[in-house]
């Protein structure tokens, strides 16, 4: 993942840009740019700017010249059709007076090359960046009373993976048993596999951005046991997790038993990958957009505050694509259990620390982080995140209601910078886990993504925002 935006230079209507491709028309202009580029995928940001009457509405048109495909947007009602694109406002963007701007964002997908646009339409006519006639209503001498867009998108009914987007870190890898972590995700979540004909059936979801359609399972499974045996990634990138063991990815451990734990997610019922030990998963993910070396990173997961143990480590995170400790900084995954790494701990946790490999950190050294604090909420948020060079930050909190709480925010530990990223996905153990030793730790996954860059606060606030209002029961 290139962690700044592309440089993109277009030229129209005599406006040159760099990092940025600017259209204008009579009456609006347009920028667009690349906010990250991946192999085969990017993200982009796009404003504009009406630079002539008043609208209530708006509708913004232009033509891919490459292939480009839109995989995912926000803060827009986007369609496409071959190469043409159109973008249209959504309810609290709509109105954008004399000299005011709108902005939407996508992730799309490419092939060869990713030029930008030539031109855009606004309403149907040609963005110049100019007006063809004066405005018939003169530009306000003071704002519109209007309630402007949320500073970080999208609306209540995106998921967590199309609120990173929006804060210009998209997900990279989505994982998820109980719902969809994008509002227009229709698709596999997790593959079962019953033991008593070791047929598989993937579980999708009931409804695109919904949750899972649990009754499958249970028809399925029905007078049998199943395994989890693949946790599919929502995003494009391929990155699905599958189990360490015989008939899975190769390794030592077994996949866990499907049906261990149900829950209900926003009235409707869900199963959680519920590890008792003995299970963990994982994927090679370094050519397929996790970063890697010293680029920036954030994740969060949804757990359990009680179905911990000690034993090392429930994460979800970067790890080794060898499978192996590989030392310091190759680790960037979020740990969550009573282990106490170092000595000192103050209570029994469970707690929120960072696994940066040869060591769980609770802040930023080895001795205890009088600011940690317990999480034994049924439900719990997680989240870490790490600019790969200096600094990173940890944070906790109940995932059925209240805010998220900075547990650290600071500098990296002494020796782990710059991080060392490998780029694999782990999920439920350690990162010397598990070709050919057992997972010693327990712990319930409900649903986490990674993300490229390093988020916001407030980015991260909606994410916690979003995972309350899902409603995990």
């Amino acid at each position: 993942m290139t962690a700044s935006a592309a440089a993109l230079t277009l030229t129209t209507a005599g406006l040159t840009g760099t990092q940025l491709a600017s259209a204008a028309t009579a009456g609006c202009s347009v920028d667009y740019s690349v906010s990250s580029s991946w192999s085969g995928g990017f993200g982009a940001n796009v404003t504009v700017t009406n630079l002539g009457d008043p609208v209530n509405t708006w509708r913004l048109t232009w033509t891919f010249t490459a292939g480009q495909t839109v995989t995912q947007y926000w803060n827009t009602a986007l369609t496409q059709t071959g190469a043409a694109v159109t973008a249209a406002n959504v309810s609290y963007n709509g109105a954008i007076g004399t000299g005011g701007s709108t902005s939407f964002g996508f992730n799309g997908s490419w092939t060869g090359s990713n030029p930008a646009p030539a031109s855009f339409a606004l309403n149907g006519v040609t963005c110049t960046g100019g007006v063809g006639t004066p405005p018939t209503t003169a530009p306000p001498t003071s704002a519109p009373p209007t309630t402007p867009p949320p500073t970080t998108p999208p609306p209540a009914a995106g998921g967590p993976c199309d609120i990173y987007a929006a804060g210009g870190t998209p997900c990279v890898a989505a994982h998820s048993t109980t719902r969809a972590l994008f509002r227009a995700y229709s698709g596999r979540l997790y593959q079962v596999r019953r033991s008593s004909d070791n047929t598989t059936r993937d579980i999708t979801t009931l409804t695109a951005g919904g949750p899972a359609d649990a009754a499958a399972q249970d028809s399925f499974c029905a007078t049998t046991t199943c395994v989890i045996t693949w946790i599919y990634d929502q995003t494009t990138r391929g990155n699905n997790l599958g189990y360490q063991g015989s008939g899975g990815i190769g390794g030592a451990v077994q996949p866990a038993v499907a049906n261990r734990e149900s829950v209900t997610v926003g009235g409707a019922k869900a199963y959680s990958l519920f590890i008792p030990g003995n299970s963990s998963y994982w994927r090679d993910g370094h050519l397929t957009g996790v970063p890697t070396g010293s680029a920036p990173e954030g994740m969060y997961m949804v757990t359990s505050g009680t179905h911990v143990n000690s034993g090392c480590c429930f994460d979800y995170g970067n790890s080794e694509t060898t499978r192996r400790a590989d030392g310091a900084g190759a680790m960037d995954a979020i740990y969550f259990g009573t282990s106490c790494w170092f000595g000192g701990c103050s209570g029994t946790g469970p707690w929120v620390q960072a696994d940066l490999e040869y060591g769980l950190y609770p802040g930023g050294s080895s001795a205890w982080n009088p600011n940690q604090r317990a999480f034994t909420s049924k439900f719990v948020t997680a989240t870490l995140k790490n600019n790969g060079t200096s600094r990173f930050a940890i944070k906790g909190s109940n995932a059925q209601s209240g805010n998220l709480y900075t547990l650290y925010d600071g500098a990296l530990p002494p020796g782990y910078s710059p991080m060392r990223k490998q780029g694999a996905i782990i999920l439920g153990s350690g990162g010397d886990c598990c070709i050919d030793n057992r997972n010693q730790s327990v712990g319930t996954f409900y649903e986490g993504a990674m993300v490229a860059g390093y988020p916001s606060d407030a980015t991260e606030n909606a994410v916690q925002a979003n995972v309350v209002a899902a409603g995990y029961r």
